[in-house]
């Protein structure tokens, strides 16, 4: 086999430090002073929060705070972005309902982040999390894209009226009616798009530290797009993107599902500048 061109063995130059266990992960990165943080998730689908009692979750020695929605509302954190703003076919903007970093009010989807423990270790952390107490108000809920648009369906944000987001369309709807038209013969099918869930070798993770005598951020982050984190998590919290450095060391896959942004981005970083110390999350 020719040596090169088409076919030609190409050497891999970064195989030889992973193979040898040196490659350097957000798991890897040791921060002074950081603690660990875990992350309370909704069990709902849909429901209101009634009332957090972190009560006991806080008299468990090692235990440094405990934060849920209030306290990012509190502090004026915005809400996420989308990442792509569309138009519907008539020219009006799609319905945008804020979506917040950890859950105010209300919860929209089975793992929703409504608290976060930050602790000394991470064995305290998922202790006290467990703890938490969290009195929900179960609502209906709506599994598919089609039943969501039903008369009788359950609104989940009343910006997006009829579970609504935008209607878009592409083409010549004329052709394409008179093409049915004029069909020797059609058939009507249901296209239903499966759930797709990457898993990658390495999990998501973040650390978030804040340096208050610059009043600058670091976030060390499992991601594909640290430009795109940047702009949304500074825009979350208020600063200016310079003000926020977005670090994305080795990676263990991605498959695009690290190429978006995640509520626990802003969360980490937000709880840094809360705490005084850097946060730490996996």
């Amino acid at each position: 086999m020719s040596s090169e061109g088409i076919g030609a063995s190409v050497f891999r130059k970064e195989d030889p430090r992973f193979l040898k266990g040196r490659g350097r992960f957000v798991g890897d990165i040791d921060v002074s002073g950081a603690l660990h943080g875990r992350i309370v998730r909704s069990p709902h689908a849909h429901a209101r929060i009634q009332s957090i009692n972190a009560t006991q979750a806080k008299s468990l020695p090692g235990v440094v705070a405990v934060f849920t929605g209030a306290d990012m509302a509190a502090d004026g954190i915005g809400p996420m972005p989308c990442m792509w703003a569309i138009t519907s076919k008539d020219g009006t903007k799609m319905a945008e309902p804020p979506r917040w970093a950890l859950a105010r009010g209300t919860v929209r989807h089975v793992g929703e982040p409504v608290a976060i423990v930050i602790a000394k270790t991470t064995n305290v952390a998922s202790d006290s999390a467990e703890r938490i107490d969290v009195d929900y108000e179960a609502l209906s809920a709506v599994v598919s894209s089609t039943q969501a648009m039903n008369e009788d369906a359950p609104p989940l944000h009343k910006e997006a009226p009829g579970n609504v987001c935008a209607r878009w369309m592409g083409g010549d709807l004329a052709a394409v009616n008179e093409a049915f038209a004029h069909a020797a013969h059609v058939t009507t099918i249901d296209l239903l798009n499966n759930r797709l869930v990457g898993a990658a070798i390495e999990t998501r993770a973040a650390i978030g530290v804040y340096d208050s005598s610059i009043g600058e951020y670091t976030l060390y982050d499992t991601t594909q797009a640290p430009h795109l984190v940047r702009r949304s998590v500074a825009g979350q919290l208020g600063v200016a993107e310079g003000k926020l450095r977005v670090i994305s060391p080795d990676m263990g896959g991605g498959f695009g599902y690290k190429g978006k942004f995640y509520p626990e981005e802003t969360i980490v970083v937000w709880a840094a500048r809360r705490t005084g110390q850097p946060i730490k999350w996996i």
